[in-house]
């Protein structure tokens, strides 16, 4: 696939499930189009659809790595992205991120994201913790900053109180994925 036709799959009208599937199998055959994904992400979020952003998420479930040759220019655009249909995919990245950097410890990710990248994702997670967005980006920016506290020492004292602040205005879901988060905050002492 090149470059234009994953531009023209991409722009071609909504794609199903199954189509994101399909290209998603075609995608882990050439790692080298994750960046040029990822910038369709950037585009799409100006134009208001979702289907490289979708995909992005999907690939990304697959091969996470695939992220890590483009980390830096991920994390630079991260706080760029304005719409909740583009954001709310790529939250769940930057909480997959989290996940292999921290809980799973995988050293591709420990010995190649650096301090500055985990605090550009920390300050992009809080923005969409405490903004407008519905409640998907705020429930994977909630587990990114749980995780990123074990790194930064300021930043489980501060989702406490955020959370304990806008529990009762929450939605169920909200509420749930709080819950556990304070009482994971409890069990450390917070």
């Amino acid at each position: 696939m090149t470059e234009e036709e994953l531009h023209i799959t991409l722009n071609s009208g909504r794609i199903s499930k199954s189509q994101i599937d399909a290209l998603v199998q075609q995608l882990e055959k050439e790692p080298q189009l994750a960046e040029i994904l990822f910038k369709e992400v950037l585009l799409e979020d100006k134009e208001g659809t979702f289907n490289a952003s979708w995909t992005f998420d999907h690939l990304m479930r697959k091969k996470l790595t695939y992220l890590l040759p483009f980390f830096k220019d991920f994390v630079d655009g991260l706080s760029k992205l304005e719409t909740e249909s583009c954001i709310r995919p790529i939250a769940h990245v930057c909480e997959m991120v989290c996940e292999a950097y921290f809980k799973k410890k995988n050293p591709e990710f420990v010995q190649n994201i650096t301090n500055d990248q985990l605090e550009k994702i920390m300050t992009v997670c809080f923005d969409w913790l405490i903004g407008p967005m519905n409640v998907a980006p705020k429930v994977f920016a909630m587990t990114s900053l749980y995780y990123l506290g074990q790194k930064f020492d300021w930043v489980h004292p501060e989702l406490k109180l955020v959370l304990e602040e806008s529990y009762a205005s929450g939605t169920t879901g909200y509420k749930n994925r709080a819950k556990k988060t304070l009482d994971k905050l409890a069990d450390l002492g917070v």
